[in-house]
């Protein structure tokens, strides 16, 4: 049996450090920097404001391997747009976080996690949860019922000058 949890402020340093594991297995190499202390900073602030907003679920390591630990989470954001027909309260969700400790894969907690935010969101009013998903990870996202939906566009407004 898994047990999850919603995450706490205290669970911010664990999150970040899977965020990072993360990151690593999606680039192919391990980038750490000043944005760990900064998402730290961010993530306490954000577990600990109520209401909609940051929603993190988290199951717990055993301390037996390292000391207090995360084994997983799932993290995701309520944002708030007009209502529309299709989403008459107006209320995204976005996954941006799933990650799961190397030494516990395998097991279910990515599911497990995900499926408790999943729940929350839905609990907040959320018509529609978005997320990107890299190839490997697809399956689980599918399997939760997740579906092409459009084509996405982005663009990095830091990287672009333009002319007034």
């Amino acid at each position: 049996m898994i047990t999850t949890r919603r995450a706490r402020p205290e669970d911010a340093a664990e999150i970040v450090r899977l965020r990072r594991l993360m990151f690593a297995a999606m680039e192919g190499h391990d980038s750490p920097g000043t944005w760990e202390r900064d998402a730290e900073k961010v993530a306490r602030r954000q577990l600990a404001a109520r209401g909609p907003g940051l929603g993190a679920f988290v199951v717990d390591g055993d301390p037996g391997w390292g000391g207090p630990h995360l084994a997983a989470c799932a993290v995701g954001r309520v944002e708030e747009r007009l209502p529309a027909p299709g989403h008459p309260t107006g209320r995204f969700g976005f996954v941006f976080t799933v990650c799961t400790d190397v030494r516990y894969r395998g097991r279910g907690l990515a599911r497990a996690t995900t499926e408790a935010l999943l729940d929350w969101f839905a609990g907040e009013g959320v018509t529609r949860v978005d997320l990107h998903a890299t190839p490997e990870a697809e399956p689980l996202y599918r399997s939760l019922g997740f579906a092409e939906h459009s084509l996405a566009l982005s663009l990095d407004v830091s990287r672009q000058s333009r002319a007034v």
